[in-house]
């Protein structure tokens, strides 16, 4: 699954193929097919492993070495520019062929809850400890995952003429409605004893 999470990241989720899968572990097709006699199934799983390991490294849900900002400080550094084009590459790749394929649709429709679910929990977080105030984490964390998803389908496009107010949406779209200042998410202080993610 990591071969085929790594495959689907860097090519294309239409590259995962138990063809492509067992050249790249020197199988046998049959041997890859012995555990997804279906194509659909190993699309769908390469998808799931990918994004969940993509979101576990931007945004873990396990924090112990900092504050709920720190995290969402450093979930905005990892998710912007050219690092996280792969992801937002994988995410429209998705999305496209889920409208043809039902077992990718719902993994993508699992996927995209986890998503909310992670981010909506640290937004909670933050507002129990005092640093951050809306009334609904969830609709916060939904509107900031809008603008991330609208601005990760330009990953294939030319961004250098992109004004800094265009690429910083999604932090500003954050603060504001987090009740911070502005700057407050780009000026947070980096956490300490955090491994690296993997890009």
């Amino acid at each position: 699954m990591e071969t085929a999470a790594r495959v689907a990241l860097t090519e294309g989720l239409e590259c995962v193929t138990l063809r492509r899968i067992a050249e790249e572990l020197a199988v046998r097709p049959g041997l890859i097919s012995h555990y997804f006699p279906s194509a659909e199934d190993l699309v769908a799983e390469a998808f799931s492993v990918a994004s969940t390991g993509e979101l576990d490294a931007l945004l873990p849900a396990d924090r112990p070495h900092g504050t709920p900002t720190q995290y969402l400080a450093r979930y905005f550094a990892l998710s912007a520019g050219e690092a996280y084009d792969d992801i937002s590459r994988l995410w429209i790749n998705a999305r496209h062929l889920s409208r043809y394929r039902p077992v990718l649709r719902d993994r993508v429709a699992v996927q995209e809850l986890a998503s909310d679910d992670r981010l909506s929990e640290l937004i909670r977080e933050g507002v129990e400890r005092g640093e951050f105030r809306t009334d609904d984490p969830r609709a916060t964390a939904i509107q900031i995952l809008v603008v991330l998803d609208g601005l990760g389908a330009h990953a294939n496009t030319d961004r250098s003429d992109r004004p800094a107010a265009v690429m910083r949406m999604a932090v500003t779209t954050a603060e504001r409605e987090l009740g911070l200042a502005h700057g407050t998410l780009t000026e947070a202080a980096p956490l300490t004893g955090e491994p690296a993610p993997p890009h």
